[in-house]
């Protein structure tokens, strides 16, 4: 049985650098949680557009100098707005930064508006998913090779390098976000060491976990080796719901779970989740 962990997601949107840092120090210092996580948008996603929305790597890297023990990443990482090479260098640093604790979230991108405002091509769905794949391959041989020269359909280096290379060896855990069952499972199958099922009815979940199974067995990876993750929303108002679908997914089989604040923050939320949600749900099982 893998070990069931707990983290918070405050996506930098409608919120403030010093209210996030808060949140975060509560949770590193508090050990019902092990990670946390920021997204990674130049726009808010939800409510008014023309909000703040913080850049979500510079956002991690400060607050991985803040921090001294919860894991930290992006959920998730969107593949089109950096080069993989670029990408792989930054995520190098964040992980030094943070001392070995950084989880590398990482999807094949999606935003419409995003894309179109900065002049980024959004491609379609399958070719996003193959340059998703490439990406996974280019970082990892970066993080472990000397030299590396990589001739893909999409990216291509000639003895790239990428010194120093993260702390965690061979590479920092890959967490992939994304349930289509054709492409984006068989990236997971090859590549994740996290699969993180963004959000949906726990029949959906199970039926996605039937599909990664079988290309698991066609890619010859052993599925047991992907940690299963979703994504749980909270409503400070009704903490019974969190508390409810966290039991419904760990029946389900997920070990990794990452709950979803929304701003402002209660002063107590991080002590209200240890204790009603986090507290409930391992007595349980306990």
């Amino acid at each position: 049985m893998k070990p069931i962990t707990f983290g918070i997601k405050t996506a930098p949107q409608h919120t403030t650098y010093e209210a996030i840092l808060r949140v975060w120090q509560e949770a590193d210092a508090n050990p019902a949680f092990a990670h946390a996580w920021l997204f990674d948008h130049y726009a808010p996603i939800q409510g008014d557009l023309d909000g703040p929305c913080l850049e979500g790597w510079t956002a991690l890297a400060a607050l991985a100098a803040q921090t001294n023990r919860i894991r930290i990443g992006l959920m998730v990482t969107g593949n089109t707005y950096r080069h993989p090479a670029v990408l792989a260098s930054i995520a190098a640093t964040v992980d030094i930064v943070s001392n070995g604790r950084l989880d590398i979230g990482i999807g094949a991108g999606w935003n419409e508006y995003e894309h179109a405002s900065m002049g980024i091509p959004l491609y379609k769905p399958g070719e996003r998913i193959r340059r998703l794949d490439e990406s996974c391959q280019m970082m990892k041989q970066l993080f472990t090779q000397e030299l590396t020269t990589f001739d893909g359909r999409y990216y291509q280096l000639k003895d790239a390098r990428r010194e120093p290379k993260p702390v965690q060896k061979p590479h920092p855990p890959l967490v992939i976000g994304g349930s289509g069952e054709q492409l984006t499972l068989r990236v997971v199958a090859k590549h994740a060491d996290v699969w993180n099922f963004v959000a949906g009815p726990v029949d959906v979940f199970q039926h996605k976990l039937d599909v990664l199974k079988g290309h698991c067995e066609a890619v010859g990876r052993n599925f047991d080796d992907i940690v299963l993750s979703t994504q749980v929303r909270v409503d400070y108002d009704d903490l019974s719901g969190a508390r409810e679908r966290t039991q419904t997914f760990i029946d389900a089989g997920v070990t990794h779970f990452v709950y979803t604040l929304s701003y402002p923050y209660p002063a107590d939320v991080v002590a209200r989740l240890a204790d009603e949600v986090v507290g409930a749900v391992v007595a349980r099982a306990a």
